[in-house]
């Protein structure tokens, strides 16, 4: 079909608040609001002002009230426990409003902080949208943080009750985090009133008397009096949740997201960005802990009445590189969200794809990919093996739902790759250079976002209007600045190359290390990459490619380097100053599979750094450092 996007997105731009409150009528308000959107509230205005709404309401109830109540609403899947689960609308909104009482028995109410610090089971959604029920703000935490970084949390957010497990359960070991929240507590100046602890059968966590209590036990006790808490009305502009991202200055900054333009933006982006119906099955192959877990696990599937999936696993080794076919296959997934770094680790491990043939996958339809560049030969490799489109998309924990994209429900726009293809509606994408100006297409600059910003993304940060202005709109007055590099091309596609601080200088020519690492991924023999910048007497800075090879290549390891660095010199050319590549096993990510190029870059050159909190294994950054020593590169702290 041809693409209704040129067309919607003008529609967009002819009458921006006629435009989102059309797409705000899907929703039930308990209030309307007096104005689409008010310019002069806020830092850059506030949207639905005046409506009054449940966010948890439109996620549940009005499903069952709209005699959809059977429907499987949650499946919990999990490899590495070999449980599985399933809740129907109906179900899922008892859990919840049981969860809200007991909340409310502990003195949580309208307004106040919880914090939810849990692994990946049922309970975690649970406990996002009781909070919501009863017009609490969450704010997750991702299960098994280090306590120093939890604590920076508690006393940011001042939380009046803490959410939590016993334990996470990562592959080959269990991650207790009872020691970590009471490490937590105690070097944290704010005091929760309570904590329930979720104790789980492979690791129980002893209770601190007058503070800690037990989860089943207080649920099933709501249940046994029958106690349900009612949803809360609250402002359309009062927060849903606050979810902190990392701060340069080591302080975490509290992003908030509002009930009224969160609701509207990913009921919308459902059908428009990702091409699904009501009553069909969507997977989000991410943690509730990350922005991705919270729009489209959570909140964005069940506002649209389909169902989700809350995986605990890995892309490999729960119990291998199928395990992904097999969730599809068994539950019937019509489209799969995830991140490119899982993607490629799938295809390290099983480069042919022999493991995809063992799965029934005809009914399922789209992939998407976002949180890190999808570069084209990853793309390509699962475009073979899957024979579905795969659809790059861009955005961040501050907007909450993508900033430009490749809407399949308004039809398909030709694929390239490298691009995740235009602005969704509401995004006016500017690509600007130092002094501001428009640069010209091809040509790459920072890309910014005229405000305002659509509905669902951050009005401001949680208790600092001003960090937020000056971490996002003061660089380009009148713009939020998104930290990313690339460019537009003669048809408007975007490309996103890097963070601006990746943009490298060789000799005073501004290099883009996205794009080195596209030459790099487009190797036969390479599995995944990182580029670098590190600095150079003589140029300023040089890059240095680091690559990971596919399982069962065996080949000469020096003479694969040599030819990545050809590569680069044939692709991109002699400018690039590209001579230095180095094999490792493993490349430093998140838990949420960002590489951790900035950490390298500081271990190259030299610097102090703070070790990651969202590290997956600090070990790597060793093997890093002992990788760039064998070459006589790193300096000595």
């Amino acid at each position: 079909m041809s693409s209704r996007y040129y067309e919607v997105y003008e529609a967009w731009r002819r009458d921006p608040e006629g435009f989102w409150a059309e797409a705000a009528r899907d929703l039930v308000w308990t209030k309307p609001w007096d104005r689409a959107f008010d310019p002069d509230l806020g830092v850059y205005g506030r949207w639905f002002v005046g409506a009054e709404c449940n966010t948890a309401y439109n996620c549940l109830d009005r499903h069952v009230a709209e005699g959809r109540g059977s429907q499987t609403a949650l499946i919990y899947d999990s490899p590495v426990t070999g449980q599985t689960a399933r809740f129907s609308y109906e179900e899922l909104t008892a859990e919840v409003a049981t969860l809200a009482a007991v909340l409310l028995k502990h003195g949580v109410g309208k307004g106040d902080r919880v914090i939810v610090y849990m692994p990946m089971v049922p309970e975690a959604a649970v406990a996002m949208l009781a909070c919501a029920r009863i017009g609490a703000i969450h704010s997750v935490v991702f299960g098994g943080f280090a306590a120093r970084e939890l604590a920076t949390r508690i006393d940011d957010a001042k939380p009046k009750m803490i959410l939590t497990a016993s334990c996470g359960i990562e592959p080959g070991r269990i991650v207790r985090y009872k020691p970590l929240l009471d490490e937590a507590i105690a070097l944290s100046a704010s005091k929760p009133d309570a904590c329930l602890i979720l104790q789980r059968p492979m690791e129980a966590a002893p209770l601190i008397e007058g503070r800690d209590f037990d989860w089943a036990a207080s649920v099933a006790a709501a249940k046994a009096t029958g106690e349900r808490a009612e949803c809360v009305p609250v402002a359309a502009t009062d927060p849903l949740y606050v979810l902190y991202t990392s701060g340069t200055t080591g302080q975490p900054k509290g992003v908030v997201r509002d009930n009224g333009g969160h609701m509207v933006a990913l009921k919308w982006s459902m059908h428009a960005l990702y091409g699904i119906r009501p009553g069909e099955v969507f997977w989000a192959a991410s943690d509730v802990g990350w922005v991705v877990g919270h729009s489209y696990i959570v909140y964005g599937p069940l506002l649209h009445g389909c169902t989700t999936i809350l995986f605990e696993g890995k892309p490999v080794g729960t119990p291998d590189a199928g395990t992904f076919w097999r969730v599809i296959a068994e539950h019937g997934v019509a489209a799969l969200f995830t991140a490119p770094t899982a993607f490629r680790a799938i295809k390290k491990e099983d480069p042919q794809g022999k493991l995809i043939g063992k799965y029934d996958l005809s009914g399922f339809r789209t992939l998407f990919l976002a949180g890190e560049r999808a570069d084209p030969d990853t793309v390509q490799w699962a475009e073979r093996m899957l024979n579905v489109p795969v659809i790059d998309h861009w955005w961040q924990t501050e907007t909450g739902w993508a900033i430009a994209g490749n809407p399949v429900g308004l039809g398909t726009l030709p694929v390239k790759y490298g691009s995740p293809t235009v602005p969704m509606p509401g995004y006016e994408i500017h690509v600007l250079d130092e002094a501001h100006n428009e640069v010209a297409p091809g040509r790459m600059g920072a890309i910014c976002v005229k405000l305002p910003l659509p509905p669902g993304c951050l009005p401001t940060l949680w208790g600092n209007d001003q960090r937020f202005r000056d971490s996002y709109l003061k660089e380009f007055p009148g713009y939020y600045a998104t930290a990313d590099a690339g460019y537009r091309d003669e048809d408007g596609y975007l490309y996103i190359m890097a963070r601006t601080d990746d943009i490298i200088n060789v000799a005073g020519h501004r290099l883009s290390t996205g794009a080195m690492e596209e030459v790099l991924a487009s190797h036969p023999d390479v599995a995944e990459c990182a580029v670098i910048g590190i600095s150079d007497a003589m140029k300023g800075q040089v890059p240095a490619g680091f690559i990971v090879l596919k399982a069962g290549v065996n080949r000469d390891v020096a003479e694969i380097e040599k030819e990545v660095v050809q590569l680069v010199r044939d692709k991109i050319g002699p400018v690039a100053a590209f001579k230095i590549v180095i094999t490792v096993g493993r490349l430093p990510k998140t838990r949420s599979g960002k590489i951790l190029r900035g950490t390298m870059r500081s271990i190259a050159d030299g610097e102090d750094y703070r070790l990651p909190a969202t590290i997956d294994d600090p070990a790597i950054l060793d093997e890093i450092g002992a990788a760039l020593k064998a070459r006589g590169i790193a300096r000595a702290v």
